[in-house]
């Protein structure tokens, strides 16, 4: 079975998580992506480092489905090699700053020049334009800067959350950016430049709390794990653990006091809508802690689902890759590495297509573990391969 973008070649330079994973997405769905890493390997090669010989669990992870290539791109014979990689593909992802694209010869004038058709996706911690486009930036400060940090915790203490969705979302956007200029390309023949930023990202997905503020000055403080705006909706302990419970609108609430045995206060003015019932969280949250209390997680659970109520169990780390739905829908496949002694899980494409869907088919690759095939097939020869090695070209 043939793949949506099979054909479609695509250049990664990118680093951590919104540049690699957007050459992920594309390549989960038969894109040809080539990481290029510095010679001595790229700074997300070993970031938590899990193998004997420090290869990080983030690029296991991102960089399935790519061939790994090594380049020097400062140096002459390295900018000769990017420009048959460049005349050869179709997009270049970079998620660098702007003056690290003008030094490398990845800004879009410059590719423009080998390959008019190239479409240039890059992310940046805060754009191209503004008084902060030259800072550099991680997931947590978008976070921070967003004020999602300040709303996550409690008032003493803004926390970040612990997984990067800043960076996920970014490339998640980039990927959607790049295909949307794909598409435009084949009506116009011209490639384009797809830019995000973790910023705008990050101000995107607070962006009603920002309305919010902006039109009733509401001020909110954060409030742990309960909602501000609806209730219940908090976590609770039972007598064995943790559950998260999310009541949004009135046919919840009202499933949900009938479970709990207060039906008066379906019609009481305090809890008479979200917002109201948001305000007065602490009391709902009260009465579900008490009910919780008296049950073990699995009991709460049960009755919350028979009353269609929408509940999770609070998973450490090892707990979730045991949790049964995971292993039976298959959520993670399952890969090895050289210097590994035994499989790891990688997430499967969460996009699914009942016509030719995404699927991860190879392993990230180690460092420059296919040089010789692509630079074979930009037309150099095994002695000129040999030649940029031994200057570190390669």
């Amino acid at each position: 079975m043939s793949s949506i973008l099979e054909g479609v070649k695509v250049l990664d330079f990118g680093r951590y998580i919104a540049g690699p994973f957007c050459g992920a997405l594309l390549a989960d769905y038969g894109a040809e992506v080539i990481r290029i890493e510095r010679v001595d390997g790229s700074e997300d090669r070993y970031v938590t480092p899990v193998t004997e010989d420090g290869q990080g669990a983030m690029f296991l992870q991102l960089n399935r489905n790519k061939l790994g290539m090594t380049l020097n791109p400062t140096k002459e014979k390295g900018q000769e090699v990017i420009k048959r990689l460049v005349e050869n593909s179709d997009i270049v992802i970079a998620n660098l700053p702007e003056s690290t694209l003008k030094s490398m010869g990845l800004d879009y004038e410059s590719l423009y020049k080998i390959n008019p058709k190239i479409i240039l996706t890059s992310n940046t911690a805060f754009g191209t334009t503004g008084p902060y486009a030259e800072r550099v930036g991680f997931d947590g400060v978008a976070q921070a800067m967003s004020g999602a940090m300040d709303m996550t915790g409690n008032p003493d203490e803004p926390t970040k959350a612990y997984a990067p969705y800043v960076d996920f979302c970014s490339a998640s956007l980039a990927a959607f950016g790049t295909l949307l200029a794909y598409i435009d390309r084949d009506k116009t023949g011209k490639g384009q430049r797809v830019q995000t930023s973790l910023l705008q990202t990050a101000l995107t997905t607070t962006n009603s709390l920002l309305i919010e503020q902006d039109l009733l000055s509401v001020n909110r403080v954060a409030t742990l794990n309960r909602s501000q705006t609806s209730g219940p909706s908090d976590s609770f302990k039972t007598k064995d653990g943790w559950i998260l419970v999310q009541t949004v609108g009135q046919p919840l609430f009202e499933r949900w006091a009938h479970l709990v045995g207060e039906e008066a206060w379906i019609d009481d003015p305090r809890f008479k809508d979200d917002l109201i019932r948001g305000e007065n969280g602490i009391l709902i949250s009260e009465k579900m802690a008490l009910w919780c209390s008296e049950r073990t997680n699995q009991e709460a659970i049960k009755e919350l689902e028979k009353s269609r109520i929408p509940v999770g169990e609070v998973l450490k780390a090892e707990e979730t890759l045991k949790e049964p739905h995971v292993i039976e829908k298959e959520a993670f496949v399952k890969m090895s590495y050289p210097t590994l002694d035994k499989e790891y899980p990688v997430a499967a494409p969460a996009v699914e297509l009942s016509d030719k869907p995404g699927n991860i088919r190879t392993r990230s690759p180690q460092l420059g573990e296919h040089n010789k095939q692509i630079l074979s097939g930009l037309g150099y020869s095994e002695e000129e391969i040999e030649d940029l090695k031994v200057n570190r070209i390669i």
